[in-house]
């Protein structure tokens, strides 16, 4: 169990001290456990097993968690997915929607010191599920998972990879504090001409409220939306949620007639 755990653990992306607090216990005591030096209680096996989107059965017959493999859509060659893969297409409309919003907020916010990767992923969601709630239509439409960190994008990794291939931006690392930031800065401008209007000025209401919001501060705000409190760990987040927000984050004006 002890280098399945860790497995589990690593391959998620999560901490000792983060999985500790999921299951109630204190690090030294999490730590322990995934040693092999403290036996799991079953109340924790089943927080963990839940956590990593396992059966408790599973769980402890050490199965493996099926992977995400994001596909961006480039031809119609069919690929089998491999084992232990659930294989995700991004249609092409999307990915160039992704690209623009993407291109235009580090145009204007970028070079700030407080914009990092966190910061942009978060910005993002608010965008499209902000867009959904108030005229409930797609903006980018992009598919997010609830993780420790926020909301987060499940494209991103691949839609930034290629385009730095493409030389449409340049990822560096620079210190924010004490802290190591990742940050984007384009290379070229986005292309306005694939946003309504009404997407636009959106995306610049969100871009303004947002903009001094270091990773922290965007984390603990977007941990508190309706969305994202109500997904499971790991799971994608639903759209249809935003009608059901407090009104700290709701930005639709409500009738008494509206059905929602």
């Amino acid at each position: 169990m002890t280098t399945y755990l860790k497995s589990l653990r690593q391959n998620q992306n999560v901490s000792q001290e983060f999985l500790a607090k999921k299951i109630g216990i204190s690090r030294p005591t999490y730590v322990q456990v995934e040693k092999g030096e403290r036996k799991m209680l079953v109340e924790e096996a089943q927080k963990l097993a839940k956590f990593f989107g396992l059966s408790l059965e599973d769980f402890l017959a050490k199965k493996p968690v099926l992977t995400q493999k994001v596909e961006l859509e480039k031809a119609k060659k069919k690929i089998e997915p491999k084992n232990q893969e659930v294989r995700i297409s991004v249609p092409q409309e999307k990915i160039d929607k992704f690209k623009e919003v993407l291109l235009y907020i580090l145009e204007r916010i970028g070079a700030r010191p407080n914009i990092g990767e966190a910061v942009v992923c978060k910005l993002m969601y608010f965008i499209d599920f902000d867009y959904y709630e108030k005229f409930e239509e797609q903006l980018v439409g992009a598919k997010y998972i609830k993780n420790h960190f926020g909301p987060t994008p499940v494209a991103f990794t691949e839609i930034v990879k290629q385009m730095e291939k493409d030389e449409e931006l340049v990822s560096v690392v620079k210190k924010y504090f004490q802290h190591d930031q990742k940050k984007y800065l384009p290379r070229r401008k986005a292309d306005l001409t694939i946003f309504s209007a009404r997407e636009k000025e959106l995306i610049d209401w969100e871009i303004e409220r947002f903009k001094d919001f270091n990773a922290t501060k965007m984390k603990d705000y977007s941990h508190k939306d309706v969305p994202w409190v109500g997904t499971d760990d790991m799971k994608e987040i639903d759209y249809e949620a935003v009608f059901a927000r407090t009104d700290e984050f709701s930005v639709r004006q409500y009738d008494d007639d509206d059905e929602v």
